[in-house]
């Protein structure tokens, strides 16, 4: 448990949004997290190598490498790590894949300082949790596909787009499309 000299539990905060992530930092270190932020991939791993946080909010989507590939760093640098992946594209694939590397839970945005300490404590999965019987949309139904072949791709979106044949701008901008919510 790395903690700092106020025995507050360290924190990494990674989100390209910068005002977010100055809100939701705030708001953290409220609550007695001892919290650094970064705003991508390679600058979270250089806060986290000389000591891993005990626990790491990350944004899924920003510039450069992705979420999931901070997770999978940051697990290889400390497998205790308790992270919490945030996205406002939430995705099966993408969740699915946030687990497999060690996520401990996956939120979607707009997610506050208080569903995220939640997450925290969640340790164990909900067998109660409700089942949608309504089936996906079309359009939902074609995003789950296309961040599943993008994710086999390893996010190389030329690799992606010639596996799903078409373009690589048009598979860009259906990328920039949030999906609508179910």
């Amino acid at each position: 448990m790395n903690m700092n000299l106020d025995n507050q539990p360290s924190l990494l905060l990674v989100d390209d949004d910068e005002i977010f992530c100055h809100v939701l930092s705030r708001a953290l270190e409220k609550r007695g997290y001892h919290v650094q932020t970064a705003h991508n991939t390679p600058d979270a791993i250089k806060l986290a190598e000389p000591e891993p946080p005990e626990f790491a909010v990350v944004d899924l989507n920003m510039p450069g490498p992705s979420g999931l590939t901070l997770v999978k760093a940051l697990k290889e640098l400390d497998e205790h790590t308790t992270i919490i992946v945030l996205t406002g594209y939430a995705s099966i694939v993408t969740a699915v894949e946030a687990i497999k590397l060690g996520a401990t839970h996956y939120l979607t945005k707009p997610a506050d300082a208080d569903d995220v300490v939640t997450a925290f404590d969640r340790v164990e999965g909900d067998s109660d949790a409700p089942i949608s019987t309504k089936p996906m949309s079309v359009n939902r139904v074609e995003w789950e596909h296309i961040q599943k072949v993008l994710a086999a791709c390893d996010g190389n979106i030329s690799a992606a787009a010639r596996e799903l044949n078409m373009h690589r701008r048009t598979l860009q901008r259906k990328l920039k499309k949030k999906p609508k919510r179910e």
